[in-house]
Protein backbone atom coordinates (compact mmCIF):
# COMPACT_ATOMS: atom_id res chain seq x y z
CA UNK A 1 0.00 0.00 0.00
CA UNK A 2 1.65 3.26 -0.96
CA UNK A 3 2.14 6.22 1.46
CA UNK A 4 -1.12 8.25 1.85
CA UNK A 5 0.89 11.82 1.58
CA UNK A 6 4.37 13.06 2.26
CA UNK A 7 4.68 16.50 4.18
CA UNK A 8 1.86 18.74 5.07
CA UNK A 9 -1.65 17.08 6.24
CA UNK A 10 -4.11 20.05 8.12
CA UNK A 11 -6.28 19.26 10.91
CA UNK A 12 -9.04 21.13 9.45
CA UNK A 13 -11.15 23.27 11.40
CA UNK A 14 -14.94 23.74 11.35
CA UNK A 15 -16.54 27.36 9.96
CA UNK A 16 -19.26 28.17 11.95
CA UNK A 17 -21.26 31.17 11.62
CA UNK A 18 -24.35 31.80 14.38
CA UNK A 19 -23.50 28.11 15.73
CA UNK A 20 -23.87 26.87 12.54
CA UNK A 21 -21.57 25.03 9.88
CA UNK A 22 -21.11 27.80 7.49
CA UNK A 23 -20.64 25.29 4.10
CA UNK A 24 -19.60 28.28 2.10
CA UNK A 25 -17.09 29.23 4.21
CA UNK A 26 -15.74 25.90 4.49
CA UNK A 27 -15.74 25.05 0.56
CA UNK A 28 -13.78 28.73 0.56
CA UNK A 29 -11.13 27.52 2.98
CA UNK A 30 -10.75 24.21 1.28
CA UNK A 31 -9.53 25.99 -1.99
CA UNK A 32 -7.24 27.96 -0.06
CA UNK A 33 -5.75 24.88 0.90
CA UNK A 34 -5.71 22.94 -2.00
CA UNK A 35 -3.72 26.43 -3.89
CA UNK A 36 -1.60 26.59 -1.36
CA UNK A 37 -0.05 22.90 -1.66
CA UNK A 38 -1.48 20.95 1.37
CA UNK A 39 -0.81 17.53 0.93
CA UNK A 40 -3.73 15.85 2.83
CA UNK A 41 -6.83 16.89 4.49
CA UNK A 42 -7.93 15.47 8.10
CA UNK A 43 -11.99 15.93 8.58
CA UNK A 44 -13.90 15.90 11.82
CA UNK A 45 -10.43 15.62 14.06
CA UNK A 46 -9.77 17.52 17.14
CA UNK A 47 -9.11 21.16 15.44
CA UNK A 48 -12.75 20.34 13.79
CA UNK A 49 -14.06 20.32 17.49
CA UNK A 50 -15.59 17.13 16.72
CA UNK A 51 -16.60 16.48 20.31
CA UNK A 52 -19.50 18.86 19.54
CA UNK A 53 -20.50 18.27 16.31
CA UNK A 54 -23.53 15.54 15.63
CA UNK A 55 -23.04 12.47 13.82
CA UNK A 56 -24.92 14.08 10.94
CA UNK A 57 -22.86 17.23 10.87
CA UNK A 58 -19.70 15.37 10.77
CA UNK A 59 -21.12 13.15 7.80
CA UNK A 60 -22.16 16.32 5.88
CA UNK A 61 -18.88 18.21 6.59
CA UNK A 62 -17.10 14.96 5.07
CA UNK A 63 -19.36 15.09 1.81
CA UNK A 64 -18.30 19.10 1.20
CA UNK A 65 -15.20 18.40 1.81
CA UNK A 66 -14.99 15.15 -0.31
CA UNK A 67 -16.99 17.42 -3.11
CA UNK A 68 -14.76 19.91 -2.96
CA UNK A 69 -11.08 18.13 -2.65
CA UNK A 70 -12.55 15.85 -6.09
CA UNK A 71 -9.46 13.44 -5.30
CA UNK A 72 -6.81 16.13 -5.94
CA UNK A 73 -5.48 14.95 -2.07
CA UNK A 74 -6.16 12.64 -0.15
CA UNK A 75 -9.26 13.12 2.47
CA UNK A 76 -8.55 11.28 6.33
CA UNK A 77 -11.76 11.18 8.39
CA UNK A 78 -11.39 11.28 12.16
CA UNK A 79 -13.71 8.44 13.23
CA UNK A 80 -12.30 7.35 16.46
CA UNK A 81 -14.07 7.81 20.00
CA UNK A 82 -13.69 5.50 23.22
CA UNK A 83 -16.64 3.31 21.89
CA UNK A 84 -15.65 0.49 19.44
CA UNK A 85 -19.40 0.34 18.02
CA UNK A 86 -19.73 3.82 17.61
CA UNK A 87 -16.62 3.74 15.65
CA UNK A 88 -16.98 1.25 13.38
CA UNK A 89 -20.06 3.05 11.83
CA UNK A 90 -18.91 5.78 11.64
CA UNK A 91 -15.99 4.96 9.73
CA UNK A 92 -18.30 2.53 7.40
CA UNK A 93 -20.13 5.60 6.83
CA UNK A 94 -16.88 7.46 5.93
CA UNK A 95 -16.33 5.38 3.54
CA UNK A 96 -19.20 5.08 2.06
CA UNK A 97 -19.20 9.02 1.68
CA UNK A 98 -16.04 8.77 -0.16
CA UNK A 99 -12.97 8.89 2.33
CA UNK A 100 -9.57 7.71 1.16
CA UNK A 101 -8.75 6.93 4.87
CA UNK A 102 -9.59 6.74 8.43
CA UNK A 103 -8.00 8.47 11.63
CA UNK A 104 -8.70 6.65 14.94
CA UNK A 105 -7.87 8.15 18.60
CA UNK A 106 -7.00 5.69 20.80
CA UNK A 107 -9.85 5.60 23.34
CA UNK A 108 -9.89 8.21 26.31
CA UNK A 109 -12.23 8.39 29.70
CA UNK A 110 -12.98 4.83 30.12
CA UNK A 111 -9.93 4.29 28.14
CA UNK A 112 -8.57 0.39 27.89
CA UNK A 113 -5.50 -2.32 28.09
CA UNK A 114 -2.66 -2.74 25.23
CA UNK A 115 -4.66 -5.58 24.28
CA UNK A 116 -7.67 -3.60 23.72
CA UNK A 117 -6.05 -1.08 21.65
CA UNK A 118 -5.42 -4.00 18.94
CA UNK A 119 -8.51 -5.47 19.62
CA UNK A 120 -10.57 -1.94 19.14
CA UNK A 121 -8.13 -0.80 16.47
CA UNK A 122 -7.74 -4.15 14.26
CA UNK A 123 -11.65 -4.72 14.87
CA UNK A 124 -12.20 -1.41 12.78
CA UNK A 125 -9.60 -1.43 10.38
CA UNK A 126 -10.42 -4.53 9.49
CA UNK A 127 -14.15 -4.45 8.52
CA UNK A 128 -13.70 -1.51 6.75
CA UNK A 129 -11.05 -2.10 4.50
CA UNK A 130 -9.72 1.93 4.61
CA UNK A 131 -6.18 3.22 5.48
CA UNK A 132 -6.15 4.04 8.98
CA UNK A 133 -4.00 6.57 10.81
CA UNK A 134 -3.66 5.80 14.57
CA UNK A 135 -3.69 8.98 16.20
CA UNK A 136 -1.41 8.44 19.78
CA UNK A 137 -2.17 12.07 22.12
CA UNK A 138 -1.64 11.28 25.34
CA UNK A 139 -2.37 14.87 26.68
CA UNK A 140 -6.11 14.89 25.35
CA UNK A 141 -6.65 10.86 26.24
CA UNK A 142 -4.19 9.65 29.64
CA UNK A 143 -3.65 6.89 27.04
CA UNK A 144 -0.72 5.91 24.87
CA UNK A 145 0.22 2.87 22.23
CA UNK A 146 3.20 1.39 23.34
CA UNK A 147 6.62 0.75 20.91
CA UNK A 148 5.28 -3.49 21.33
CA UNK A 149 1.69 -2.22 20.79
CA UNK A 150 2.26 -0.34 17.62
CA UNK A 151 4.86 -2.91 16.20
CA UNK A 152 1.57 -5.49 16.46
CA UNK A 153 -0.75 -3.19 15.03
CA UNK A 154 1.36 -2.36 11.99
CA UNK A 155 1.20 -5.97 10.97
CA UNK A 156 -2.63 -5.70 9.99
CA UNK A 157 -2.42 -4.22 6.11
CA UNK A 158 -4.52 -1.80 6.86
CA UNK A 159 -2.53 0.03 9.54
CA UNK A 160 -0.73 2.19 7.62
CA UNK A 161 0.65 5.02 9.67
CA UNK A 162 0.66 7.24 12.97
CA UNK A 163 0.13 10.90 14.26
CA UNK A 164 2.42 10.71 16.64
CA UNK A 165 1.16 14.15 19.36
CA UNK A 166 3.83 12.09 21.85
CA UNK A 167 6.60 14.80 21.54
CA UNK A 168 8.75 12.00 22.23
CA UNK A 169 11.68 11.04 20.40
CA UNK A 170 12.81 8.02 22.24
CA UNK A 171 9.41 6.76 21.58
CA UNK A 172 9.87 8.40 18.01
CA UNK A 173 13.16 6.96 17.27
CA UNK A 174 11.62 3.52 18.46
CA UNK A 175 9.49 3.64 16.14
CA UNK A 176 11.68 3.99 13.56
CA UNK A 177 13.75 0.94 14.63
CA UNK A 178 11.20 -1.87 14.87
CA UNK A 179 8.91 -0.65 11.96
CA UNK A 180 8.92 -1.19 7.92
CA UNK A 181 9.21 1.95 6.90
CA UNK A 182 8.63 1.58 3.31
CA UNK A 183 5.49 0.55 4.20
CA UNK A 184 4.48 2.95 7.42
CA UNK A 185 4.48 6.36 7.49
CA UNK A 186 5.24 9.07 10.93
CA UNK A 187 3.69 11.81 10.89
CA UNK A 188 3.96 14.56 13.71
CA UNK A 189 0.84 15.72 15.69
CA UNK A 190 3.15 18.45 16.73
CA UNK A 191 3.79 21.67 14.63
CA UNK A 192 6.31 23.27 16.96
CA UNK A 193 8.60 19.82 16.42
CA UNK A 194 8.48 19.50 12.86
CA UNK A 195 12.74 21.02 12.06
CA UNK A 196 13.75 17.70 14.58
CA UNK A 197 10.86 15.35 13.28
CA UNK A 198 11.64 16.21 9.95
CA UNK A 199 15.43 15.67 10.27
CA UNK A 200 14.85 12.39 11.92
CA UNK A 201 12.92 10.60 9.78
CA UNK A 202 9.78 11.86 9.81
CA UNK A 203 6.88 11.52 6.66
CA UNK A 204 5.50 15.03 7.35
CA UNK A 205 2.68 16.43 10.05
CA UNK A 206 -0.84 17.11 10.75
CA UNK A 207 -1.02 20.24 11.47
CA UNK A 208 -2.90 22.90 13.42
CA UNK A 209 -0.74 26.03 11.73
CA UNK A 210 -1.48 25.05 8.07
CA UNK A 211 -5.09 26.20 8.42
CA UNK A 212 -3.42 29.45 8.01
CA UNK A 213 -0.14 28.95 6.53
CA UNK A 214 -0.33 25.77 4.55
CA UNK A 215 2.03 26.68 1.55
CA UNK A 216 4.85 28.11 3.88
CA UNK A 217 4.92 24.82 6.17
CA UNK A 218 4.67 22.33 2.42
CA UNK A 219 7.77 24.39 1.90
CA UNK A 220 9.10 23.58 5.03
CA UNK A 221 9.20 20.25 4.62
CA UNK A 222 10.01 20.03 0.83
CA UNK A 223 13.14 22.02 1.92
CA UNK A 224 14.03 19.65 4.55
CA UNK A 225 13.52 16.45 2.18
CA UNK A 226 16.31 18.33 0.17
CA UNK A 227 18.75 17.99 2.66
CA UNK A 228 18.52 21.67 3.16
CA UNK A 229 18.62 23.62 7.07
CA UNK A 230 15.18 25.00 7.74
CA UNK A 231 16.21 26.48 11.26
CA UNK A 232 15.84 29.77 10.02
CA UNK A 233 12.55 29.44 7.72
CA UNK A 234 10.90 28.29 11.04
CA UNK A 235 12.09 31.08 13.55
CA UNK A 236 9.21 33.33 12.17
CA UNK A 237 7.21 29.98 12.06
CA UNK A 238 8.05 29.46 15.59
CA UNK A 239 6.78 32.61 16.93
CA UNK A 240 3.64 32.55 15.27
CA UNK A 241 3.53 28.85 16.82
CA UNK A 242 4.44 30.88 20.45
CA UNK A 243 1.49 33.48 20.16
CA UNK A 244 -0.89 30.85 19.11
CA UNK A 245 -0.19 29.04 22.71
CA UNK A 246 -2.37 31.84 24.30
CA UNK A 247 -4.98 29.08 24.74
CA UNK A 248 -6.00 25.38 23.37
CA UNK A 249 -6.51 24.04 20.29
CA UNK A 250 -8.56 25.19 18.40
CA UNK A 251 -9.48 28.56 20.27
CA UNK A 252 -6.53 30.25 18.94
CA UNK A 253 -6.40 29.24 15.62
CA UNK A 254 -10.08 29.67 14.46
CA UNK A 255 -9.33 33.35 15.24
CA UNK A 256 -6.63 33.32 12.41
CA UNK A 257 -9.17 31.40 9.79
CA UNK A 258 -11.65 33.99 11.06
CA UNK A 259 -8.96 36.68 9.76
CA UNK A 260 -8.88 34.84 6.31
CA UNK A 261 -12.60 35.26 5.96
CA UNK A 262 -13.29 31.38 6.64
CA UNK A 263 -15.79 31.98 8.99
CA UNK A 264 -17.07 34.00 12.29
CA UNK A 265 -15.03 33.68 14.90
CA UNK A 266 -16.93 30.85 16.69
CA UNK A 267 -16.54 27.69 18.74
CA UNK A 268 -18.83 25.94 19.94
CA UNK A 269 -19.15 25.22 23.77
CA UNK A 270 -17.43 24.20 26.15
CA UNK A 271 -14.80 26.11 24.43
CA UNK A 272 -14.62 29.96 24.56
CA UNK A 273 -13.40 32.54 22.13
CA UNK A 274 -9.72 34.75 23.07
CA UNK A 275 -10.47 37.67 25.39
CA UNK A 276 -10.27 40.67 22.81
CA UNK A 277 -6.68 41.39 24.28
CA UNK A 278 -5.21 38.08 23.46
CA UNK A 279 -7.04 37.98 20.02
CA UNK A 280 -5.65 41.40 19.09
CA UNK A 281 -2.10 40.05 20.19
CA UNK A 282 -2.41 37.44 18.14
CA UNK A 283 -3.75 38.75 14.87
CA UNK A 284 -1.02 41.18 15.27
CA UNK A 285 1.53 38.62 15.45
CA UNK A 286 -0.41 37.11 12.39
CA UNK A 287 -0.30 40.33 10.29
CA UNK A 288 3.51 40.94 11.03
CA UNK A 289 4.17 37.03 9.93
CA UNK A 290 2.39 37.75 6.70
CA UNK A 291 4.78 40.69 6.40
CA UNK A 292 7.81 38.99 7.26
CA UNK A 293 8.63 41.18 10.04
CA UNK A 294 7.77 37.91 13.11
Amino acid sequence: MSRLFEGVGVALTTPFTNNEIDYEALEKHVDYLLNNNIQSIVVNGTTAENPTLSDEEKDEVLKAVVKQVDGRVPVIAGTGTNATKKSLEASLRAKEIGADAIMLITPYYNKTSQRGLVAHFTTIADAVGLPVVLYNVPSRTNMTIDVDTMVELAKNPFIVAIKDATNDFDYHNKLKERLDLSEFSLYSGNDDNVVRYFAEGGNGVISVVANAIPGDFQALYEKSKRGEAIDKDFEPISRLLNALSVDVNPIPIKALTAVEGFGNYEVRLPLVTLESSDRKQLEEAYAKYKAGEL
